[in-house]
């Protein structure tokens, strides 16, 4: 009986705690002018360590005990809000913030900028425009890629060039997103200017550590951008006129608070400056290059709880050749496309869905005649893909995240046609190759106390090779024998794998936090490459009964502290990889119309090295210094004697540093400094005059090292003053690349004189450099 009576006063304590009512705070964080979502704004919780951020699309849900609250929000470059609430019901309300650029008055608000601290996520990178449009660049052509290479553990592949190389691994093993589309290409002018046009773009995230479980099918980062949705309450019109290229913008409402819709575009006009100058006797008269972008947004706000977003891009570059003294015509033409249609749709207070069909064409091709003759090459890829996101908030120590996809995959490694005459070649389709991808994922971010905090994840990844498509049986000398044929939509080849992904934050206090992250992912595609950078030529294959898919394992831990009331952020981060099944062209290769995969080796990479960064993100002067020290190889028994050699990409020492300064309303002021070992390379180390003919005998494969990379960049922006009520504003932008004029070595080659016969020939190697001190002046507007 007494036993009983305790339980019966047990109950009658805990049952009430327990049956306390909770509600749901849920709505979305807005530009309060533009009305654009914010993306990972902070909604905090003052007094109880709990907080949440807004997802991609701006939407936050919290739920909490019945009680009254002081709630915080956030975001980085606005106005803090603070609002109290006494949570008695379900609330739905959308915060509008404001841009500190916009107030008179900018008020220091008690809300700590520590999310670096306090987030258990690792190797995670945010960039406002802001910061990208400031830092100085290459002919004044803004460009995010150039910005995100001078982060720690991202480095580039020489001088002007947008590909990334993140801890080790190939620019193929980046998932670059565009509003959700993949971007296989993200160059311009053989990679020296990025696609992406600042004046389009909102969000930039690079994650190259601990990848969350909805993104798949990459082994070393992931790259988020995001575009702008298009002002919901005014029309704006802004643009620009730089060294090589203009570009307009025009965004506004469709239907106030209900539409909007944003046009973007960007043409370099160098090939129309010089067209007046070329005579029309000249030999390459009509010779020219060119590249463009076009991006496109609209959106439709049905409801608060329905939203439908169409977005698109589309770029290319063009180059044309021409020779009429020996009638020679060519034309290459190279481009990405995309398609992207989202829903949003919040089922209910604490589920949000976002469902995305996209389509992407990465295309390159090259055309040429000379008489009679003519002749067309032409290789690519074009996906068709769906899926869906679902994020679910039960209690704001979780944050649930699931999701499905599916890919079908186009490929075109080569495809020859042409004619000559009345005779035609007809196109050689036996490489070219189709496949379906799928994944599934869930993801839990949870914050087990104020102390610990984990991101555990777990995804399943599957790819299947299917016909029509034919395996060919040869002989010793390659000859084809017997095949065996694949219908339409028959498998040849299905790979699955588990990708486990976890990170875990404990903090030590206030400013200081330990991190650690283990992640396994698969990657299906591949990009070979017979160069030392991303060219427009290089080939995206998919893993085939032949080709296997990249395995990654990622192992990093990190110590990350603020100073000075969060004034200064570091953080300092180890890590390894290992990347099995990694891909090269057999030794000696040569291109050819065989089926690429034919011509491939395989073999294992690993990398690594520790990442320091040091961050002012406080008061008139800000900037950052980042530093790398790392060590990246690879090792195929087929290539230099089975022995491990550095990858083309390997950097052991790699720094920048970046600074802006405001010297007032009127004038800003920013440069960088960049320093960087040289590039590994295979040089010749012997040569021999047999038969009359100049013969080399290479070095081990990477054994050399070209000179270190350095320069300096400066720039100074003026905006003049603007008067009352002038809707105009306008700045300049001057700009000094490469200051001191540093001859940086793009490549070497070895040039030939005299005569192997009379004893006079000599061979010197030379130094090929692209860029001197290049000055740069750009005026931007806005109305």
């Amino acid at each position: 009986m007494k036993h009983c009576a305790t339980t019966i006063l047990i109950l009658l304590f805990v049952f009430p705690a327990l049956a306390q009512p909770r509600y749901t705070l849920s709505g979305y964080v807005r530009d309060s002018l533009s009305g654009e979502s914010l993306i990972g704004a902070t909604i905090a919780v003052n007094g109880q360590g709990k907080s949440i951020s807004s997802n991609q699309y701006g939407f936050y849900s919290i739920t909490l005990p019945e009680a009254s609250y002081t709630f915080y929000i956030s975001f980085a470059g606005y106005q803090p809000l603070q609002l109290t609430l006494s949570l008695d019901r379900n609330i739905v309300l959308n915060f509008q913030l404001v841009q500190r650029s916009l107030l008179e008055e900018v008020v220091v608000s008690s809300r700590r900028r520590d999310g670096n601290v306090q987030q258990a996520q690792m190797g995670k990178i945010d960039l406002s425009m802001n910061q990208v449009k400031a830092v100085p660049v290459l002919l004044g052509e803004v460009d995010l890629l150039k910005t995100l290479q001078l982060m720690p553990g991202v480095r580039n592949a020489g001088e002007g060039n947008t590909g990334l190389y993140v801890r080790g691994g190939g620019p193929d093993q980046n998932l670059i997103l565009l509003d959700d589309a993949i971007v296989y290409n993200t160059g311009h002018l053989f990679g020296f200017f990025s696609i992406f046009n600042a004046d389009a773009i909102k969000n930039i995230s690079l994650i190259k550590g601990g990848m969350p479980a909805q993104y798949g099918g990459r082994l070393s980062s992931v790259l988020d951008i995001a575009m702008k949705e298009g002002n919901m309450k005014k029309m704006e019109v802004e643009g620009g006129i730089g060294a090589i290229a203009s570009r307009l913008s025009v965004q506004g409402p469709i239907k106030k608070d209900k539409a909007s819709f944003i046009i973007s575009a960007r043409r370099t006009y160098i090939d129309m400056l010089i067209k007046p100058f070329i005579r029309k006797d000249n030999s390459f008269y009509g010779s020219g290059y060119y590249f463009y972008d076009l991006n496109m947004k609209v959106n439709y706000k049905f409801s608060e709880k329905d939203r439908l977003y169409l977005s698109g891009y589309f770029g290319r570059d063009v180059f044309d050749f021409r020779n009429a003294k020996r009638s020679f015509n060519a034309r290459i033409p190279w481009g990405n496309s995309t398609a992207t249609l989202r829903w949003n749709h919040v089922f209910n207070r604490k589920l949000f869905a976002n469902t995305t069909f996209v389509y992407n064409d990465y295309g390159f091709s090259f055309g040429a005649s000379q008489n009679d003759f003519t002749i067309k090459l032409s290789s690519g890829i074009r996906d068709l893909n769906g899926k869906i996101d679902i994020d679910y908030y039960p209690d704001p120590r979780h944050k649930l995240r699931f999701g499905a996809l599916y890919t079908y995959h186009t490929f075109t490694p080569n495809v020859l046609s042409g004619n000559q005459g009345s005779t035609t070649f007809e196109p050689n389709n036996e490489s070219k190759k189709y496949a379906l991808e799928s994944g599934l994922y869930v993801q839990d971010d949870w914050e087990l106390s104020r102390k610990i905090k984990i991101h555990a994840g777990l995804r399943y990844s599957s790819f299947t090779q299917v016909g029509p498509y034919k395996i060919f049986d040869r002989d010793e000398n390659g000859n084809k024998l017997d095949s065996t044929v694949f219908g339409r939509g028959s498998r040849v080849k299905t790979y699955g794998a588990w990708e486990p992904r976890f990170t875990f934050r404990y903090i030590l206090d206030e400013e200081t936090s330990l991190k650690a992250a283990v992640t396994r992912n698969n990657q299906y595609i591949h990009l070979v490459s017979n160069a030392g950078s991303t060219l427009p030529t290089d080939l995206w294959v998919p893993s085939t009964y032949r080709v296997k898919p990249q395995i990654s394992w990622l192992y990093a831990a990190g110590l990350f502290k603020n100073f000075r009331d969060n004034t200064y952020e570091t953080s300092l981060e180890l890590y390894y990889k290992t990347m099995d099944n990694q891909i090269e062209y057999r030794e000696g290769y040569t291109p050819s119309l065989k089926d690429p995969e034919e011509e491939f080796v395989f073999g294992k990479g690993w990398s690594y090295g520790t990442e320091l960064f040091v961050n002012k993100v406080k008061g008139r002067l800000t900037g950052w210094i980042g530093y790398t020290l790392s060590w990246t190889w690879r090792k195929f028994d087929a290539i230099n004697g089975g022995e491990k050699y550095p990858a083309k990409y390997d950097r052991r020492h790699d720094m920048s540093v970046v600074a802006m300064y405001e010297i007032n309303k009127k004038w800003k002021i920013s440069g960088l400094f960049v320093y960087g070992t040289g590039n590994a390379t295979t040089l010749p180390e012997r040569f021999y005059v047999i038969g009359g003919v100049l013969t080399q005998e290479y070095s081990k494969v990477n054994q050399y090292r070209l000179e270190s990379y350095h320069r300096a960049d400066i720039s100074v922006t003026l905006t003049p003053r603007q008067k009352a009520g002038q809707r105009w504003q306008q700045n300049w932008v001057f700009s000094i690349y490469n200051m001191y004029s540093r001859l940086n070595p793009y490549f070497i080659y070895f040039d030939q004189t005299g005569s192997p016969y009379d004893g006079t020939l000599k061979v010197e190697a030379r130094q090929v450099s692209l860029f001197p001190i290049i000055p740069a002046v750009t005026w931007n507007f806005k109305f």
